[in-house]
């Protein structure tokens, strides 16, 4: 699923398309306390280092940052704690099974605000690339810059 029109991405993780082939994208929920929410809706947030993946039968986010919330002082949350994601069993399961048979990763791409005002949270499955692929994916990139340049000053 794509984010819809106006959400607006709170946190993304750019890293994760140059460090990782991504075969496909889903969208999950993800459980929050009150500080956490209102964290984000500051837009602080880091999930540059953050994965998904299987705490005791759950699919759960790891590593991922939200900083505590000023205006609370002792009602705060933990910062790297782990936040458990919503999606169906049925996905939860073959996700899982991907990760255990396949050795790929869930990793975050994007945290944002749907219409409705619910996080939500943007997964890819990927597979890592080696030192090759980025060099590619770099020159590729590149070229497709320069190719636009070269477009623009010709007419």
């Amino acid at each position: 699923m794509k984010a819809g029109k106006d959400a607006r991405p709170i946190a993304q993780n750019r890293r994760a398309r140059y460090d990782y082939f991504i075969d496909e994208t889903l969208e999950a929920g993800i459980i929050l306390v009150g500080t956490e929410v209102k964290s984000l809706r500051e837009g602080k947030a880091s999930i540059g280092e953050a994965y998904a993946g299987d705490s005791s039968g759950t699919l759960t986010l790891f590593n991922a940052h939200i900083p505590e919330y000023a205006a609370a002082n002792r009602f705060n949350h933990e910062p790297r704690r782990p936040r458990q994601l919503l999606v169906h069993r049925k996905e939860r399961d073959r996700l899982l099974g991907l990760v255990r048979r396949e050795g790929c990763t869930i990793v975050p791409l994007t945290v944002y605000f749907n219409d409705r005002g619910i996080a939500k949270v943007q997964l890819g499955v990927a597979r890592g690339k080696r030192q090759t692929d980025k060099r590619e994916t770099s020159k590729r990139r590149d070229w497709q810059r320069e190719k636009a340049r070269l477009m623009r000053e010709k007419s």
